[in-house]
């Protein structure tokens, strides 16, 4: 920290006012030039909260209300300034280079800016730093349109031929001599020894010889390549073969100090030697970057995607004012179009002074008072509210026909779509239909009757979901009740936003459930049954991954009855018993059995039940070969039909009882211990003593049935199966994708036209059955649009949880081919496409930040926009993991006849009125 300060001889309330008055008086003086400084926000509050206390203590105490002020606690004097949490994490890895702000800072959010004397000011009172002086300057025609330089231009400077590089940072306007003085003084040459390129991509674009122009007018950009190269010495031209020297001893003294500039070795430069080629490039148009105005990224992300569609940078440049739908009750009456439009011809204007996009986010939040305030919103539901509504007011239809859509009766599906589409386009015809609209169509099939319902309706975009984002895997351990099988863990794919339906549904068909059996569904807390999952629409989210869930597989009850459920318990030395005594402590699965409440159920036919369902774990050698074939309880298909499945299952006990007794003597030479817990909480010892009736209550939704298990007995029977409960998910490191392909768009393009079940919340209607049915919906893409606007949907909302998917999708740059996934194969075209835009969002869902990458045709290079900051970037850099909407162009020649039909008679319609 720098400086400590010292103390003022003022109140809070002192400080507050001359503050205040010094601010007022630096503001109405400011100039090109004046120095500001930067202030964190966080220790800008709590100095707020110290000088402003009198003032809020005499308006609680004023108040008509009676408040207990005692308890209030008094801000304290803040210590010294502490603009730490400005600071990027490279500053205190390296010494020697100037201080570097995080790159996302938002003024009014993480930092303030106050003129100097205010600085100065609260500097001498509190001390501390670090000191982050910043310049105003000057971003427009007049002098009084004035910006605070807070992130200057930061450039890598290239030396040849000695293959030296170095960063700096400079003012976008200084001029290219002090350019030419920094980079003397960083690789210690002098002046009229060196020439300077703008070296822009790693290639010679312009000789930088104009001492006197700005590096804003030269077209310098942010993290931009400079070439600093040796000239020979005693010649005045460059030498291009990069075999210069540089006369012993030469220097440029200077006082610029080594803090101000990164240098560092590096490898010769790739493609620089011999390479004599120089371009020219004027000043770019469309590199305008956005204020963030208080969490507006996804905003302005947004809005520089549609911004750089070429069909919507040429239509709203043009005079589109004819085509506003003044009277369109469904549209913003022109507001909404107008205020984009002049939002867009300002980004695309000469020069690249950020532009303030307040006027715009006005108008949007009138409209759609969902995105009014300062909170973080999705940018695709922007783009979403932004295509829709500039559709409504840019409609060129006036008076919208009433048209009912016919069924399509076996006729052709090209004529079928070819009608839907022409009846779209009689009610719905833009600019925005003209570029963003294709056709999907859409089957739907009756479960019951098999009615096939075709309709073809149009699109915006495409939301794709991500793989793992559709998908939940859960583990479930099944029980079977009548001895046939060992504990089973199951694991099956449901819909991560799904239903118990859905699991319960997957288990019957992994389990192969038998016509009058059912699954009953626990959640198990302590060796326990803590509750039965019944409730068939319970959202799967409620279920966490670390949950321990038992199936049992037991047959259809009747009316009149109830479960049995046994819990284990073994012997233990009592932990808080000094006299180590031992008590009986639950362990493993409980397991469940059902019995009839219309029949008298005695002890020996609960000891029976036991050993029938527990003979699976019996170990081998306590197995004579008589028991093994006897064991198992009659099937019920053995007994008669007209009996219920629970009276069934009593009844083929007693009938193998006598046959079985034997041998269960046999392999378990005593009876297991057992208690039973009745209905007045008193356990009875069903061990012990002659055959017991029992009598079984039906007010609780299960019996309780200890199963004590000796040591002996613990001998005999194989636990660990009852033990070993595996939880939902068990978390595992993530494994090495050294070799994993990554998830591909088509992969993600194929999940969402699957086939699948529509969501018992969105039934449909059959005609045939006159009622609402699970149809089964098939999509296919039958007609594409100019520009494909592909939403990945990596966020996912339930009542409880927020969520956000970190999956990289690998998507084409170049030549996406959809060709395969049109279903109209009359088009004889290839369905190719390029990408020219994206929204990205980084981060969490709670604390994200949207930046865009765009590629400027006309250059055929890709930028970076971050809100103001606009800076180049490698072709290599624009996939990632936070790719969150891609924007494609269909590739000049490709798939022309997609637009034919009632497509091109619209298209006819728009180019006629841009003439």
């Amino acid at each position: 920290m720098e400086g400590s300060g010292s103390a003022p001889e003022l109140s809070p309330e002192e400080e507050r006012i001359l503050i205040r008055d010094i601010t007022i008086a630096a503001e109405a003086v400011t100039k090109e030039g004046d120095i500001f400084y930067l202030l964190s926000q966080r220790w800008w509050q709590c100095w707020l909260d110290y000088v402003n206390q009198d003032m809020t203590a005499t308006s609680i105490n004023g108040s008509s209300h009676h408040h207990e002020t005692a308890g209030l606690s008094t801000p304290k004097r803040p210590s010294a300034v502490d603009n730490s949490d400005l600071i990027s994490d490279v500053t205190s890895e390296l010494s020697n280079v100037e201080i570097e702000l995080h790159d996302t800072l938002v003024e009014g959010r993480d930092y303030i800016l106050l003129p100097q004397p205010v600085w100065e000011k609260l500097h001498g009172w509190y001390g501390g730093g670090p000191i982050l002086p910043r310049k105003a300057i000057n971003t427009g025609l007049s002098q009084t349109e004035l910006a605070i330089e807070v992130y200057p231009l930061r450039l890598q400077l290239h030396l040849m031929p000695k293959g030296e590089r170095a960063v700096i940072r400079i003012s976008k306007k200084d001029t290219v001599g002090e350019l030419h003085k920094k980079a003397c003084e960083v690789f210690d040459l002098v002046m009229d020894q060196v020439s300077i390129w703008d070296y822009y991509g790693q290639q010679k674009h312009a000789l930088m010889d104009n001492m006197e122009k700005t590096l804003d007018d030269a077209n310098i950009q942010m993290d931009q390549d400079i070439l600093v190269e040796v000239l020979r010495v005693g010649n005045g031209t460059a030498d291009g073969g990069g075999q210069s020297s540089v006369q012993e001893n030469g220097s440029c003294s200077s006082e610029f100090s080594q803090s101000q500039y990164l240098a560092s070795p590096s490898s010769d430069l790739d493609n620089l030697h011999g390479s004599n080629s120089i371009t020219t490039r004027g000043a770019p148009l469309g590199l305008t970057g956005l204020l963030n105005l208080g969490n507006t990224c996804f905003m302005n992300s947004a809005i520089q995607c549609l911004v750089h569609t070429p069909e919507f940078a040429r239509y709203f440049r043009e005079d589109y004012h004819q085509e506003i739908n003044w009277k369109n009750p469904l549209g913003m009456v022109g507001e909404l179009a107008l205020a984009f439009g002049e939002l867009l011809r300002k980004l695309w204007a000469p020069g690249r002074t950020p532009v303030s996009p307040r006027p715009f986010k006005t108008k949007l939040a009138r409209f759609a008072p969902q995105f009014s305030g300062y909170n973080q919103h999705d940018s695709q539901e922007l783009l979403a509210f932004l295509l829709d509504g500039l559709h409504e007011d840019l409609n060129r239809v006036k008076h919208r026909p009433y048209i009912k859509s016919k069924d399509a009766d076996g006729r052709p599906d090209e004529e079928v779509a070819d009608e839907y589409w022409a009846n779209h386009i009689a009610r719905n015809d833009s600019i925005i239909v003209d570029v963003c609209q294709g056709q999907y169509k859409s089957t739907l099939v009756c479960p019951v009757c098999e009615k096939v319902s075709v309709t073809f309706d149009p699109f915006m975009y495409l939301s794709l979901p991500l793989q793992s984002a559709s998908a939940r895997t859960m583990t479930v351990t099944v029980f079977t009740s009548d001895g046939t099988a060992l504990p089973t863990p199951c694991t099956v794919s449901v819909p991560k936003q799904g239903r118990c339906k859905d699991l319960i549904q997957a288990l019957n068909n992994a389990c192969s459930l038998k016509n009058g059996e059912k699954l009953l569904l626990a959640q198990i807390r302590g060796h326990l049954i803590h509750q039965f999952l019944e409730d068939p629409s319970l959202h799967l989210s409620a279920i966490k991954d670390d949950d321990r869930l038992a199936a049992y597989k037991v047959p259809k009850l009747a009316k009149n009855s109830t479960y049995l459920q046994f819990v284990h318990r073994r012997e233990e030395v009592d932990p808080g018993n000094s006299r180590s005594s031992i008590i009986w402590k639950p362990f493993a699965t409980p397991l469940i059995v059902p019995i009839s409440l219309d029949k008298v159920v005695t002890s020996a036919d609960i000891q029976q039940i036991v050993h029938t369902m527990l003979t699976p774990l019996l170990k081998f050698e306590e197995l004579q070969p008589s028991s093994l074939s006897n064991s198992i309880m009659a099937a019920p298909s053995q007994v008669q039909e007209h009996k219920s499945d629970s009276e069934i299952y009593m009844d083929s006990a007693e009938s193998d009882h006598k046959d079985q007794e034997q041998n269960f003597k046999t392999a378990a030479t005593s009876k297991l211990h057992l208690h039973l817990v009745n209905e007045n909480n008193e356990c009875i010892d069903l061990s012990t003593g002659e055959e017991k009736a029992i009598r079984v209550s039906s007010s609780s939704a299960t019996v309780l049935v200890f199963i004590n298990w000796s040591k002996r007995d613990l001998k005999k029977y194989d636990t660990h199966y009852l033990e070993n409960l595996p939880e939902v998910l068990k978390y595992a490191p993530a494994p090495k994708r050294t070799r994993g392909e990554p998830l591909s768009l088509y992969a993600c393009l194929d999940a969402f036209l699957r086939e699948e079940p529509l969501v018992p919340e969105d039934m449909w209607y059959c005609p045939r059955c006159k009622e609402q049915r699970q149809a089964s919906k098939k999509l296919d893409l039958w007609r594409l649009p100019e520009v494909l606007v592909i939403h990945l949907k990596r966020f996912s909302f339930s009542r409880s949880t927020k969520h956000k998917l970190e999956t990289f999708v690998n998507f084409p740059i170049h030549d996406l081919d959809l060709t395969n996934y049109v279903a109209n194969k009359n088009s004889s075209q290839r369905q190719i496409y390029e990408l020219y835009a994206l929204s990205n969002h980084y981060g969490s869902m709670a604390s994200g930040h949207y930046t865009a990458h765009i590629k400027l045709l006309d250059e055929n290079r890709w930028y970076n926009f971050d809100d103001s900051h606009i800076s180049p970037i490698n072709e290599d850099d624009v996939k990632s993991a936070a790719a969150y909407v891609l924007f494609y162009r269909r590739a000049k020649g490709e798939g022309a006849s997609a637009s034919n039909g009632a497509q091109s008679c619209a298209n006819q319609n728009y180019n006629s009125s841009r003439r």
